[in-house]
């Protein structure tokens, strides 16, 4: 019988990039998943504060503060209507978020690319 010395490196060494491509993968999902809870969470408390009325500066700061874990170059604010003075009781009052964000996984962000996460909340003037 000839030797099996060299199977269990041979076995390894095919298992385990399909094991770190699982692991980065489960990484990359944990990032995205955050960064949609954050966006969401960032959307209610800004269309909150612009429902009873703030100035858009307070609304930024409010979207700015919910949003600190995440980087703030790719985060794309929009408030809809544009001035407080439109906004007026009874109308609606629309933040839209968009964050960018890009993949750990070398062979998984070549495929997809960046994944473009958008969250839109509307809610009545008070």
């Amino acid at each position: 019988m000839k030797s099996q010395r060299g199977q269990a490196l041979v076995e390894t060494a095919l298992i385990l990039p399909i094991l770190l491509i699982l692991l980065f993968g489960i990484t990359d999902l944990g990032r995205v998943f955050h960064a949609y809870l954050t966006l969401d969470h960032a959307g209610r408390e800004a269309a909150r504060v612009a429902a009873v009325g703030a100035e858009d500066g307070k609304i930024n700061e409010k979207i700015e503060l919910a949003t600190s874990s995440l980087n703030q170059g790719k985060l794309k604010k929009d408030i809809d209507p544009k001035s407080k003075e439109s906004r007026t009781s009874g109308i609606e009052v629309t933040i839209t978020l968009t964050y960018s964000i890009d993949l750990l996984t070398p062979l998984i962000s070549t495929m997809i690319g960046p994944i473009k996460l958008e969250n839109k909340t509307v809610m009545r003037v008070e």
